[in-house]
């Protein structure tokens, strides 16, 4: 069971390391918390390099926070606007289920034509809370299963025309 403050969730959150931001809102109606890049400081695992996407590179990014989410959630990050039309970078597959107590990461792909450099502290992604629906998965033996008919059909990828 997850706690309501004034009817809104309560994520807690905890800083990994002492200069992490913790997940903000620019404005109160905001659907995304701003997430903020916090090196870890591991040689192993992020060199100086770290710092610099290179065009047609990802990177994953740590951000110095480990969040509970509650269950029958999920935390998706996503792209900043600004970030991905400004700095060319966008996020990759991340979910944040709510099983997970690791850090939180943020893949980055730089698809611009110039070497991104991330500081510390630079807002990197945002985090948006998501219900999820559990189901349970079933087998049948034809694809006849569904209980109605369209005229879409099979259509798919542009199937409905360019306007």
């Amino acid at each position: 069971m997850f706690k309501h403050a004034g009817g809104a969730m309560i994520l807690k959150v905890c800083r990994i390391r002492t200069d992490a931001k913790l997940p903000t809102r620019a404005y109160r109606t905001d659907a995304g918390m701003d997430l903020y890049y916090c090196p870890n400081g591991d040689k192993k695992l992020y060199d100086e390099r770290s710092f610099h996407i290179p065009p047609r590179e990802s990177r994953l990014l740590p951000t110095g926070i480990k969040v509970e989410v509650p269950c029958g959630h999920m935390l998706e990050i996503k792209n900043k606007s600004g970030v991905a039309y400004k700095r060319q970078l966008l996020v990759g597959a991340c979910v944040v289920d709510s099983g997970y107590n690791g850090e939180v990461y943020v893949n980055l792909h730089n698809i611009g034509s110039e070497t991104q450099v991330i500081k510390t502290g630079d807002k990197i992604a945002q985090a948006v809370m998501i219900p999820v629906v559990h189901c349970k998965v079933e087998e049948v033996e034809t694809d006849q299963f569904l209980n109605f008919h369209s005229k879409r059909g099979e259509g798919g990828f542009g199937s409905t025309g360019e306007k």
